[in-house]
């Protein structure tokens, strides 16, 4: 399975941004996480491949939107209302197989990462 992300950039602070993660092979469910330099990387939000239930965490609801397009080969990640505190280097992460009892926000969950996409926003 092959992860590329995609779409990040510069923005100004109640800005957007759409993320791209196109995905080679068989996916069981996704992820999105962010990092920032000093700090463990963190989930953003997450869902099943074969079902439209999404996960996000409460930093993020309400503004960041998880989807995949039919062929369910690119997913997505909404991004309204850029804080600053959203800076950080995103990466897509794929599951091929069911991990029954894994949080889906557990990075174990996801075998296969994307190489990361840089989010920055200014005041």
């Amino acid at each position: 399975v092959q992860v590329v992300e995609s779409g990040g950039g510069s923005v100004q602070a109640g800005g957007c941004l759409t993320l791209s993660c196109v995905v080679s092979g068989v996916t069981h469910s996704i992820g999105w996480f962010r990092q920032t330099p000093g700090k463990e990387r963190e989930a953003v939000a997450a869902m099943f491949t074969n079902g439209t239930t999404t996960y996000y965490v409460d930093s993020v609801k309400g503004r960041f939107t998880i989807s995949q397009d039919g062929s369910k080969n690119t997913l997505y990640l909404r991004m309204n209302s850029l804080k600053p505190e959203d800076t950080a280097l995103y990466y897509c992460a794929v599951a091929s197989e069911p991990r029954i009892g894994m949080s889906m926000f557990a990075e174990q969950r996801y075998k296969y990462w994307g190489q990361g996409t840089q989010v920055t926003v200014s005041s």
